[in-house]
């Protein structure tokens, strides 16, 4: 079935940055895209950015410049750089990783961004 384990979040003021790492294990199938999604309080999920097996990467418009995905294949790890935070960054943050078969999605870690 797999496993997604994210780590990096904590607490930031506005204007600075984290970077967040997610670590998918236990995945036998091929992995296409890697990507990260984030909840805030009384608020949908949404997903911020995913990154294909090819590199491409695609951003919400929320996030866009300000955050940077990228993944290692060898070690089936994906990473969110969070620059400019902004207090309307808090959320859970979590990785989602999309098989041939399978679509799984992490737990998440705390993202809050003080004013």
């Amino acid at each position: 079935q797999g496993q997604l384990m994210e780590s990096g979040g904590g607490l930031v003021q506005a204007g600075g940055s984290l970077r967040l790492s997610c670590v998918a294990s236990g995945i036998t199938a091929s992995i296409d895209a890697m990507g990260w999604y984030r909840q805030a309080p009384g608020k949908p999920r949404e997903v911020i950015a995913i990154v294909t097996s090819a590199g491409r990467t695609h951003y919400a418009d929320p996030v866009k410049g300000r955050f940077t995905i990228s993944r290692d294949n060898a070690k089936n790890t994906v990473h969110l750089q969070m620059d400019s935070l902004k207090p309307d960054d808090t959320a859970v943050y979590g990785c989602h990783v999309r098989t041939v078969s399978d679509l799984l999605w992490g737990q998440g870690t705390q993202v809050t961004v003080n004013a």
